[in-house]
């Protein structure tokens, strides 16, 4: 522990909460709190509370706070924030960490009660199709809202931090995810109708940026035997949905959510490959435990992606590219080999004691008051359009040529 041994009390706020069954924000959220809390200090955690589903007061030594939400896509996560932060108004702790820029409108809020804060801001919110010109502008907004408001800002990922200093001339405390260590375990295949690299996996939720349509797609113009196991739903979205078992043939297996982690990981670890389409959020949890797992990627190119997987992976940017890769893929066992020990040490660079230790020095500077801005300005924040072209590129993705080192320069950065 940091700093002489001194505790804290840390409130983390705005996601589901924990156990983690959703998103890298949730994985995040139980990795790092429960390391903090087993070195001492008093954890809080909000939890969305849903339906009938169980309340524990207390998980992995993390204190747990349930708050409801508003069953509406655009309001869930703010109206659960805002119920989140009553209840801190009440309750405060030494500091706080915020997840996900939208949350934004809430900072001042907690600012007032002086509760030292820092907003992690997630990835480029406002250019997933699915919240439309209202919500993409909201998002927009949001951004300069965290980079007035927080007194530290955290990016998961090295090309996030970049487009804050492009495009506000903000700091940003970089701090990727970790990568778990995956069993190699198998037993519960069976029970699901697959064998050891028997097959190719998809693990995501169906949103346009995560390009499972596009996978699916290479998939079906490959000459592949082996079944493409896709795991993910769509909970807002039908269409696209349809969109994507549109594009399968009978090659194509859906499990829809996964909800049995000990399977979930066996999927990983069994997989002849994982091809990761998401394109927008930042270092990907899914793609960690994917390279955890040992198992051979096949990545949508990019920089986040490579960032993370470097040449332990292979890139595709079409359907073309996704066929190619697969096809090369089955025809090259010592191929799939080279990929899986290339794997394997690029997980290596992402251990969650690392992160925990930087979200530890962090929360501790907050409690000190060491990081509280000596002012904020009430114009506007964005500085010019050198942001907007880094975040964007020529095809709407930010371009690989921002790329830092890819020998390993982003992860020592963020580790």
């Amino acid at each position: 522990m940091g700093d002489g041994g001194r505790r804290i009390s840390v409130a983390l706020v705005g996601t589901r909460g924990v156990p983690a069954r959703y998103g890298g924000f949730e994985t995040a959220v139980e990795e790092v709190g429960k390391r903090l809390a087993a070195r001492g200090h008093d954890v809080v955690v909000y939890c969305r509370s849903t339906g009938d589903a169980e309340r524990p007061e207390n998980y992995e030594g993390m204190r747990l706070v349930h708050r409801g939400a508003m069953r509406r896509r655009s309001l869930e996560t703010l109206s659960h924030t805002g119920l989140s932060v009553a209840h801190l108004l009440r309750h405060r702790t030494d500091a706080a960490v915020v997840f996900n820029a939208a949350n934004s409108p809430y900072l001042p809020v907690l600012r007032t009660a002086r509760i030292p804060v820092a907003t992690h801001v997630d990835g480029l919110e406002w250019r997933r199709a699915k919240w439309g010109r209202t919500g993409q502008a909201y998002y927009r907004t949001a951004e300069s809202l965290a980079v007035r408001w927080s007194d530290a800002l955290i990016a998961d990922a090295q090309g996030i931090a970049d487009y804050y200093r492009d495009e506000f001339a903000a700091d940003t405390e970089l701090i990727a995810y970790g990568a778990p260590v995956v069993s190699r375990e198998s037993d519960l295949l069976a029970d699901a109708g697959l064998e050891p690299h028997g097959y190719h996996l998809v693990v995501a939720r169906f949103e346009a940026e995560n390009h499972v349509d596009l996978i699916v797609e290479g998939y079906v113009r490959s000459r592949s035997t082996k079944p493409l196991v896709v795991v993910g739903s769509a909970p807002y979205a039908e269409e696209y949905s349809a969109r994507v078992r549109d594009a399968a043939d009978d090659r194509v297996r859906f499990l829809g959510g996964v909800w049995d982690q000990r399977l979930l990981d066996q999927l990983y670890a069994g997989a002849a490959t994982y091809l990761h389409g998401h394109s927008v959020g930042g270092t990907n949890p899914s793609l960690l435990r994917a390279l955890g797992a040992g198992t051979a990627v096949i990545a949508y190119d990019v920089s986040f992606n490579r960032e993370v997987a470097g040449a332990a992976a292979a890139y595709f940017s079409d359907a073309a590219g996704v066929a190619a890769a697969i096809d090369a893929a089955d025809a090259d066992d010592g191929l799939l080999d080279a990929r899986r020990a290339a794997a394997t040490a690029r997980a290596a660079a992402y251990d969650w004691d690392d992160v925990a230790d930087r979200y530890e020095r962090l929360c501790l500077r907050l409690a000190a008051h060491e990081l509280v801005k000596p002012s904020r300005p009430l114009g506007r924040q964005r500085t010019g359009a050198a942001g907007r072209r880094t975040a964007e590129g020529r095809a709407g993705r930010i371009p690989v040529a921002s790329v830092p080192d890819q020998s390993g320069g982003a992860q020592g950065a963020a580790r």
